[in-house]
């Protein structure tokens, strides 16, 4: 039996936000192994064009894009939210090997189940260049976005 995950569905507006926070957390942390256990064993993905199940295909995902994805910083925000679902918008800048700063933008739909393990996951996300002195996400790479570091809403984003 799968280790509850709290907040566990169904979601109030306290922890949908708490939902939301957790998984930002998470992915800032961009460890691959660590991240994929918030997902089901057979959790379902579509993230731009790519299409994935489980949490081995999760793994190899998300240690090519932290791989390409350099500098990663990512802030979400909640949408909406049901029973057992929330949809969050969110922005994430990365620069590539080559210098090149990046923010993107994008909306997610997530599903849960009852012991709070998210088991589907779709993504759209569209990508654009930025200048470094442009980038408005400034905080410790690998660690949780400060507290008091402003959310996407503050940054008219």
């Amino acid at each position: 039996m799968p280790s509850p995950r709290p907040p566990l569905p169904p979601f109030t507006l306290q922890t949908a936000r708490l939902k939301v926070r957790a998984a930002e957390d998470g992915w800032n942390g961009r460890n691959p192994e660590k991240v994929s256990l918030a997902y089901t064993e057979d959790s379902v993905w579509r993230n731009r064009s790519e299409f994935l199940q489980g949490r081995s295909a999760i793994v190899a995902f998300l240690t090519r894009k932290w791989n390409r994805e350099l500098d990663y910083r990512l802030i979400k925000e909640l949408w909406a939210f049901t029973d057992d679902r929330i949809a969050v918008r969110f922005a994430y800048e990365y620069r590539e090997d080559s210098g090149q700063w990046y923010r993107a933008y994008g909306n997610e739909n997530w599903q849960f189940d009852e012991h709070g393990s998210m088991r589907a996951r779709h993504a759209s996300i569209n990508d654009l260049p930025i200048r470094a002195e442009d980038r408005l996400f400034h905080w410790d790479a690998n660690g949780p976005r400060p507290v008091d570091h402003p959310g996407l809403t503050d940054l008219g984003l």
